[in-house]
């Protein structure tokens, strides 16, 4: 198909923008290196569109049609549209609250003039290519499985004119997505740290947004790079090193506990394999390109608003709200909004959102059984299955989860009924994370549509498995016992969606002779 010439008028604030598209006919199954993105905020920039496409490969180009609340965006090859395209197909991404839609443009290319009108998105393109060819490649993006950036960033903090604590790093870069562990130390007269997030994408966002901010007025320079490493390694939670998957860890004498290997690692960064990918729901709301591209941002980057202020008051301030032990026994409420009424229950919450901590109580409103409340038994839990299950789809909605501003899930007062809409959790047997030091903490994945399937007996074989995780109507792509342990298995599931059902439907699963089924999400794929 030829290709077309997109001028000044064509990109008018005035909502004629999209005349010249009306002929548009997309089809989701004809691949094209055009994207076609729809439902987009009002307010939405040039930078978070084109975030949209930076984990799948180079963006080439860009069309926005504001006026629609629409876009147009080119990848450099039509097979990192295709994964793009068959990625967010089954984990919608949300910017600001916004779930947003794309599917193939029958254009094949765009071609875009030097016309006044186009200078924001060719700069913001501009600046996330030099970002792209300065500091990092991005690796394409294998829907089974992500490589990319690390999810480990190294910190260094210049011009450090007022003291940067580890919980004041912790507030800052939260803002992008879940820090599962930090380590701070001095090296070469300068104040560092070791930053892991839940996956590459989030750490190469929060990257992106603060290389080069300042956290307070002029002072206290964040220098970011990608680590050599994978993980951390973090021995005691004190005010120098904080695992926040492990909070029975203890405090040991206030060093450091970093490995031998891992110094070595420190000066040099670079690309490695990631985590598999959390979603896409976690968008910074600014980047640091817009800056770059000379775009205007009012005031500082959302991550550093709360922090731009001077005064070493201020710095003591910052550094005492976030206190490890507050964190862990506050905002352990979650709202989650956009349930199924006519499939979602407590138990099915309980199953889901207990992958990623001990669910205490949950509460479907009575009187809006979309929305439900679930009590994590602390903060960090509640961050992680937020983080992780933003945005997935659960019998066909996509979830909707923020803080809660309850502290607790009331139960219903004696003698009223409220249709088994609230459920105490408190004792169940099966929470994952009461035992202290459970290998489950290490465990914590994404949602896939690959699961891991434990505690399966001698005497239930493949088509056993296949056919149960199949009865529910879902479909069973592929199946492999552990060659060294054939107490456990991988199933591949046809989507994200149905392996979170049949997590859902299958976990605690009895198989006979006192064996059930522990299902997990898994980082491995077929």
């Amino acid at each position: 198909m030829s290709s077309f010439c997109v001028c000044a008028r064509f990109i008018a604030a005035n909502g004629n923008d999209s005349k010249k598209f009306k002929g548009d006919i997309r089809s989701p199954g004809t691949p094209s290196r055009v994207i076609h993105v729809r439902k987009l905020p009002s307010d939405i920039n040039e930078a978070e569109v084109i975030s949209l496409g930076l984990p799948f490969g180079k963006v080439t180009n860009l069309l926005m049609l504001k006026g629609k609340n629409q876009a147009f965006l080119e990848m450099n090859t039509e097979e990192a549209a295709q994964t793009m395209v068959s990625y967010y197909s089954s984990v919608t991404p949300v910017i600001r609250n916004h779930p947003i839609f794309m599917q193939y443009s029958n254009h094949k290319e765009l071609k875009t003039d030097n016309s006044p009108n186009q200078v924001r998105a060719q700069a913001a393109l501009q600046a996330v290519n030099a970002v792209q060819t300065g500091s990092m490649s991005i690796a394409g993006v294998d829907p089974t499985g992500v490589t990319g950036p690390s999810p480990v960033l190294r910190v260094i903090v210049e011009n450090l004119f007022y003291p940067v604590t580890l919980d004041v790093l912790h507030q800052i870069f939260s803002k992008f997505g879940t820090v599962l562990k930090v380590i701070t130390f001095t090296k070469n007269n300068q104040f560092q740290a070791l930053l892991q997030f839940a996956d590459g994408l989030t750490a190469q966002h929060a990257k992106l947004a603060l290389d080069g901010q300042n956290i307070y007025n002029a002072c206290c320079t964040l220098r970011i790079s990608f680590s050599k490493l994978t993980s951390l390694n973090v021995k005691y939670n004190n005010d120098k090193s904080r695992d926040y998957t492990r909070p029975d860890l203890p405090t040991g004498d206030s060093q450091p506990a970093i490995e031998h290997h891992a110094m070595a690692a420190f000066a040099t960064p670079g690309i490695i394999s990631a985590a598999p990918y959390a979603g896409a729901h976690a968008f910074p709301p600014a980047f640091a390109i817009q800056q770059a591209a000379g775009l205007a941002v009012p005031g500082v980057p959302g991550a550093l608003a709360s922090l731009a202020i001077p005064g070493a008051a201020a710095a003591a301030a910052a550094a005492g709200r976030l206190g490890f032990p507050a964190l862990s026994g506050g905002h352990c409420v979650m709202l989650v909004s956009n349930l199924n009424p006519e499939r979602v229950t407590p138990q099915c919450l309980f199953i889901l959102f207990g992958v990623y901590g001990d669910v205490i109580r949950v509460k479907i409103m009575f009187n809006k059984k979309e929305n439900a409340l679930i009590q994590m038994s602390d903060g960090t839990q509640a961050q992680l299955a937020m983080s992780h299950l933003n945005g997935q789809k659960l019998y066909g909605r996509a979830l909707r989860i923020t803080l809660s501003k309850h502290t607790t899930v009331q139960l219903p007062r004696e003698g009223h009924e409220d249709q088994g809409l609230t459920k105490d959790y408190s004792n169940s047997p099966l929470h994952r994370f009461k035992k202290p030091g459970s290998k489950n903490y290490s465990n914590i994945f994404p949602p896939s549509s690959t699961l891991h399937l434990s505690n399966i007996p001698p005497s239930v074989v493949e088509d056993d498995l296949k056919m149960l995780f199949s009865s529910s109507g879902a479909m069973v792509k592929n199946f492999k016992f552990f060659q060294k342990d054939r107490k456990m298995a991988l199933i591949q599931m046809g989507s994200v969606e149905e392996a979170i059902e049949s997590l859902i439907e299958f976990h605690n699963h009895d198989l006979g002779e006192n064996h059930h089924l522990r299902v997990s999400f898994s980082k491995s794929t077929f």
